[in-house]
Order: C-alpha cells, then structure tokens, then sequence
C-alpha cells in the first residue's frame, strides 16, 4: 500500500512542483479556503493556542492572526513541494542569509555547531545554507511512516549535502563524526513537546509552563559543540532573510537547560514581533495542566 500511495502521488506533487510561482501561489490561496474557511483543519486548536498565549488580544485580534497563519501555512506546504525541483540559484533568491560569516568564522575556529530553530517562518528552504559553508550538515527528524516518502526527503536535503537523522541515531552519527575529525552543523527544531513524564526541564514559554525538549542543549555539552540560534524574517510573499545568533561558544560554561531557556527567549522575540508566522498547529501547550511538584514554584 505504501509504494501504491507513493505511485499515485509523486506525480501530481511533482507537477505543483514545476508551476511557476505565480501559478503555485494561486494554488495556496485556494488551498487556503479548502483548509482554513471548509475544513478548518486544527482551527480549534490554533485559536486555543493564541488565546492562551495572547490573553489581553481581542477576538477580532485573534480571528486575524489565524487567518494570516493559514495563509502563511499554506504557502509553505506549496514552498515544500517546490522543494522538489527549484534550482540551486531560485532558493538563493528566494532564502538569503544576513550574517552567514557568523557560522563560517566558527568553521575556521574547527567548531562544530548545534543550530537551535523553531518553526517559525520558513524552515524548509534553510538546507540552501550548505552551498555557503564548510561545515557538513545534519537535520535531526521524524522518520515518515511512508518508507518510499521517507527517501524522497531525504533526497531532496542530500542535495546541498545535508543528511537527515533520526533522534534515535543522532549522538551516534555525530559522536562518529567528531572521532572523524569532521566540521558540523546539526539542525535541530527544539520548539515542540516532549512527553511530560519525560522531560527533564520545565519552564515558561509564552507565559506558560510546559516541558521543554533539551537534546540539543546536553548534545552541545557532550560534544563541545558551539550553539547557534537562528530566527526567520519573511520579507514578502516567498522570500525570506536568516540571520544567526550565536548563543554560545562554549556550553559546558553554562548551567543545566541555562541554554534551553535562552533559545526560548530568543523564539518567544520572534513570536511577539510577528504571531502569525509561528506553526500554532502544533499542541505546544497541552501538558500546560501537568506541571510536576518538583518543577512548581
């Protein structure tokens, strides 16, 4: 069943992928009335979160920011099928990075980086950053149940030599790559939920106390690597401007999920400035309700 899905769909997201982008737009903008104004895919939830998080914003506040997120969602679904056949100097058009001599100044200080983002903006196009660097790339993912799906991804990131890994995998690979002697740059989106009966640290995010994912913070402790923030500016429709942040260059000088609480901070910026380019989909806040005694004040 899985290679027969993959079958009948490749094609049709292969033939979004080659439309123009004014054509791909227009896609978005009707994508945005099946999935936004019919179905109201997770608008429950979306609107749950910003309630939450924006409680002083009014209803006709709330209702604008939802409506500029979907429209914003929309046209990263198409961006991601693009993904698929936009050349090398399109995506450099399109994705331009402010202060890229940030990460190649560490290259030639032979520092591998932890790169913390959220999903904010666009992350989907940031893989052109290879073409730029030095460092060899990896991505920190989910693998996809669709197994055929699954290699599509990764053939599409391999094309600016950046490697997807699952969290299973990740201090393997990249305790390997270290003993190798090789410069790295590993992605890692530490924005979402983990299990509450799992997470090591909880803290305030937007207001809320909620666990926080802190693999990336320890694997910059165990590694010696250096951690870099990096936050996402839409300009206008399909065109983006990264700029990196270094947070640290020596995490073992910093306390336990001292480094988690900053990237935090640095998401929460990005938030307030522009609330509707953040991925409110997710349930970021649902084991607000589960705080255990140790992490109370």
């Amino acid at each position: 069943m899985q290679l027969i899905a993959y079958i009948i769909i490749y094609p049709f997201l292969w033939l979004i992928s080659i439309l123009p982008f004014r054509l791909l737009y227009g896609l978005s903008d009707v994508l945005y009335i099946f999935l936004y104004k019919i179905f109201g895919y997770r608008k429950s939830t979306v609107k749950e979160n910003l309630r939450l998080v924006f409680p002083d914003k009014s209803e006709k506040e709330i209702a604008m920011i939802t409506s500029q997120f979907y429209h914003h969602l929309c046209d990263m679904i198409v961006e991601s099928i693009k993904s698929m056949t936009i050349s090398e100097s399109e995506m450099k058009k399109r994705y331009k990075f402010s202060n890229v001599e940030l990460i190649n100044d560490l290259g030639s200080k032979q520092r591998s980086i932890v790169l913390m983002c959220a999903h904010y903006g666009s992350w989907e196009w940031v893989f052109i950053l290879q073409t730029y660097i030095q460092h060899k790339g990896y991505a920190v993912y989910k693998r996809l149940r669709n197994k055929y799906f699954d290699k599509l991804i990764k053939r599409i990131r391999a094309k600016y030599n950046s490697h997807l890994i699952t969290t299973k995998d990740t201090f393997t690979v990249l305790a390997e790559s270290k003993k190798k002697g090789e410069l790295t740059i590993n992605g890692f989106a530490s924005d979402q939920s983990p299990k509450a009966n799992k997470a090591f640290h909880w803290s305030e995010f937007m207001g809320i106390k909620v666990p926080m994912h802190t693999g990336a913070e320890m694997l910059a402790k165990r590694l010696d690597m250096a951690v870099v923030f990096f936050s996402v500016k839409r300009l206008k429709r399909g065109f983006y401007e990264t700029t990196f942040t270094t947070i640290t260059e020596n995490p073992k000088d910093y306390k336990d999920y001292e480094i988690t609480d900053i990237f935090f901070k640095l998401v929460e910026q990005q938030i307030n400035e522009a609330p509707q380019y953040y991925l409110w989909t997710h349930k970021r806040w649902k084991h607000r309700n589960k705080v255990p005694e140790t992490f109370k004040d």
